[in-house]
């Protein structure tokens, strides 16, 4: 399988509630669904939460050509 580049530009939610108004990162993933999850990671890290924060992006993954 081969990786994609995968942008994301949007909201952030913690537990429902935003925590970001227009957050934009970019990953490199197999599948929409793996980017998701990196873009989370890199969230919790830079945002330095812990590994169990209930972070999610509800907005749209852009998939970069």
């Amino acid at each position: 399988m081969e990786n994609k580049k995968y942008e994301y530009s949007g909201h952030v939610l913690e537990f429902d509630r935003v925590i970001a108004y227009n957050w934009n990162a970019v990953t490199w993933a197999v599948s929409a669904k793996k980017a998701r999850s990196n873009l989370c990671y890199q969230f919790k890290k830079q945002t330095k939460r812990s590994a169990n924060s209930n972070i999610a992006l509800p907005d749209r993954l852009k998939e970069a050509i």
